[in-house]
């Protein structure tokens, strides 16, 4: 198992690979840590850290 521990203070950026319809989610600067992620897996991604989010009580517009 990995763990990423993602603060608020963590750097991440989204980067669109076209070419291979995925996404590299970095996590860090110097050695980041990614997260490659399909098209078709994209919504089920967000659909379970709302999920999460929701169980944690995170409220508000941060969902859309």
């Amino acid at each position: 198992m990995v763990r990423l521990h993602v603060t608020d203070d963590l750097p991440i950026r989204a980067m669109p690979m076209a070419y291979a319809d995925r996404v590299e989610i970095r996590f860090g600067n110097a050695f980041p840590a990614v997260l490659v992620v399909d098209r078709e897996s994209i919504n089920r991604l967000r659909s379970a850290l709302q999920d999460g989010g929701v169980a944690l009580g995170v409220v508000g517009d941060e969902w859309e």
